[in-house]
């Protein structure tokens, strides 16, 4: 962190478009032990939205998906009263989730926020397979939903390349310089990067998670200072297996149909790096270079291409 920064988090910006409203944050009521899952998108929300709802009730069974459990606060589609209704009737360890920048938030020292973090060329075809399967009837209810600021979502982009060239290189909003038309990726992580020695945010890397699922489960466990019997761990970790989720997809995912063409199997998809390559050009991966220079510090584009613990 550089020394000009405040020693805790400044909520300085608000994060608003056809997707996002920050300001529902305004009346929240934090808990002692709330849990606050945070992504810019596609970098493994719900896989680690399904790790924490599994260490939380490890062998009791929910009595709703984990999905909706875990509310997008933020996501300014659902009735602000009754979204707050459901977080409040929560008797259970909340654990919520959200794609604003910590520069967007209030901060709570009380909370516990895992900040998962994914290279750029990764979450781009991971981003390119999400909105390429949005539903006309969804893309209706962001646009037309009252109280939408900025302009609409676009139509949906029927060329990769199109979309990677406004993506890496036009922002949504004054402040960032990549992420339309959903919000930035880079400065998302480099908010969460500046704070990452405070002892309530935890940075988990996409191919930490990839390398070594039982592991870094067990570090969120400690983090979150959840115990679970040895026993346990071994079903644990299978239910939290990529393979798993797509195979139970349809269960751990209700309601996803009228947002995704093809269902809940089409959002999870493949959970896999590199499919870039061959993907994107030289010239394409020369703008990536540019955008990440433009946003991000030396160390959090390294920690943010590689992960691992050293690089953090």
């Amino acid at each position: 962190m550089t020394s000009d920064k405040p020693q805790i988090p400044q909520h300085t910006r608000v994060y608003q478009n056809h997707h996002l409203d920050s300001t529902r944050w305004d009346n929240f009521k934090v808990r002692e032990d709330d849990i606050l899952v945070c992504t810019s998108m596609k970098s493994g929300t719900t896989w680690m939205q399904r790790i924490v709802a599994l260490l939380i009730f490890q062998d009791q069974q929910p009595e709703q998906s984990f999905h909706d459990i875990s509310v997008w606060l933020d996501m300014r589609i659902a009735p602000l009263d009754e979204t707050m209704a459901a977080i409040e009737a929560q008797t259970h360890r909340r654990f919520l989730k959200t794609h604003s920048a910590l520069d967007g938030l209030p901060y709570y020292p009380e909370m516990k926020y895992i900040v998962i973090g994914r290279d750029v060329r990764d979450v781009f075809m991971s981003l390119w397979n999400h909105a390429s399967n949005y539903t006309n009837e969804f893309i209706n209810v962001l646009n037309n939903t009252p109280g939408r600021v900025g302009e609409p979502f676009p139509p949906l982009y029927k060329d990769i390349h199109d979309l990677w060239h406004v993506w890496i290189n036009k922002g949504s909003f004054d402040w960032e310089t990549d992420g339309y038309p959903f919000w930035s990726h880079l400065h998302f992580v480099q908010s969460w990067w500046e704070y990452r020695h405070l002892p309530n945010i935890y940075l988990v890397h996409f191919n930490d998670l990839l390398k070594d699922l039982e592991g870094e489960m067990r570090k969120v466990a400690d983090f979150l200072d959840i115990e679970v019997s040895e026993e346990l761990w071994p079903s644990l970790v299978e239910q939290a297996t990529f393979d798993s989720m797509k195979n139970n997809a349809k269960a751990l995912l209700p309601g996803i149909d009228g947002i995704f063409a093809g269902g809940a199997k089409s959002f999870i998809n493949k959970g896999t790096n590199g499919r870039w390559k061959g993907v994107l050009s030289e010239d394409e991966l020369k703008e990536c270079d540019a955008a990440i220079a433009r946003a991000l510090s030396p160390d959090c584009a390294n920690w943010l291409e590689h992960g691992g613990v050293e690089n953090l």
